[in-house]
Parts: C-alpha cells; structure tokens; sequence
C-alpha cells in the first residue's frame, strides 16, 4: 500500500469526520442530545445509580453502519 492510497483513506475518513460533526453539532442547536432520548435506561437509587443509553446506542450503530457501507462502496470504485 502506497503513501498516496493511504493519503486517499486520512481524506476520505477526515471528510466523514467533517460530516457526523457538523450532524451532531447541528441536533444539540436544535435541541436533541444523545444520551437523554426516550428509551434511555436510568435508575436512580440512594445507594448509587445506574445509566445505559439504550436508543442513544442503537441510534449510533445504525449510523456507524451506514457509514461504513458508503465509505466501502466508494473505496471499491
């Protein structure tokens, strides 16, 4: 693997980076944080606390998922 084939994958990795940033930045503007969406699991006890993000994890992986099918196909191109 060549330095410009890696070049080619910092660049192509960098601008999804760009992407899901300016995603993320533009639901907290409107309002929607990950980690406080309906599905979420928090149990609060005087004993401690317990916080699994249920739909925040979902929610991710099937990004994550689109997201690496579409880097895929334009790699294989």
């Amino acid at each position: 693997m060549g330095t410009t084939q890696i070049a080619k994958y910092f660049i192509i990795g960098g601008f999804f980076f760009i992407i899901i940033g300016s995603f993320i930045w533009f639901l907290g503007k409107i309002g929607i944080s990950f980690g406080n969406l309906p599905g979420d699991i928090n149990v609060e006890s005087s004993k401690g606390s317990f916080y699994f993000p249920v739909a925040t994890c979902i929610i991710i992986s099937i990004a994550l998922t689109i997201i690496i099918n579409i880097m895929l196909w334009i790699l294989k191109k």
